[in-house]
């Protein structure tokens, strides 16, 4: 489920529909969290779906650590890439705005963590040397993303959380003793999944 506070709107001809901020989401705040709307499809049910739906789970589906893809419900399927993005997954089924979003602005994801299939080509952006998200990203680059995360989950206790309700039980205690900064966050490397035959589609 995507933030409250966000609507899908035309980007451009080129980037197509996006999801945008219609009020200020603080760094911290959880953005996106996997909820019961969700659904999850393994790798042999999408493989005994029809081309035009799997031509869906292609286009608008992550896959999970696990190699199953995840199809999210809402606008959430929505949010577009970018190299400098301004929400990251965890490794506990949501994601953490990593700055400031403020309204207006679309909120963005890199493909890179989302475990791709094949590579992506991307527009060019200001600030960034890379050029294709690749299926072996969150090795390369989990990092980088693991210290972004570690400083939002500082703000996590001091902004609003609509979604706090929805953590998975499992993940709860965990999450909240991070944001009192009691215990070590888990490496978003937990989301990977190596490519495998069978994934393809």
């Amino acid at each position: 489920m995507i933030h409250p506070k966000t609507e899908l709107k035309f980007i451009s001809p080129e980037i197509g529909y996006g999801v945008i901020a219609t009020e200020f989401i603080p760094k911290g705040t959880i953005t996106w969290i996997y909820d019961d709307f969700d659904r999850t499809f393994t790798p042999k049910q999408v493989s005994e779906m029809r081309q035009i739906h799997k031509d869906i789970i292609r286009k608008y589906s992550y896959r999970d650590n696990k190699g199953c893809y995840v199809l999210c419900w809402d606008h959430a399927r929505f949010v577009n890439h970018s190299f400098n993005s301004n929400c990251i997954s965890t490794a506990y089924n949501f994601e953490l705005a990593v700055r400031d979003i403020h309204v207006g602005e679309e909120l963005t994801d890199d493909y890179g963590y989302l475990n791709p299939t094949e590579p992506f080509d991307c527009i060019e952006e200001a600030g960034s040397t890379r050029r294709q998200v690749l299926p072996d990203d969150l090795l390369n680059f989990h990092g980088i993303w693991d210290e972004k995360l570690i400083e939002a989950f500082k703000y996590f206790n001091k902004v609003k959380q609509p979604f706090l309700d929805l953590i998975q039980p499992e993940f709860k205690d965990k999450i909240m003793a991070i944001a009192e900064g009691k215990e070590k966050m888990d490496s978003i490397l937990n989301c990977y999944c190596p490519l495998k035959d069978e994934v393809l589609i």
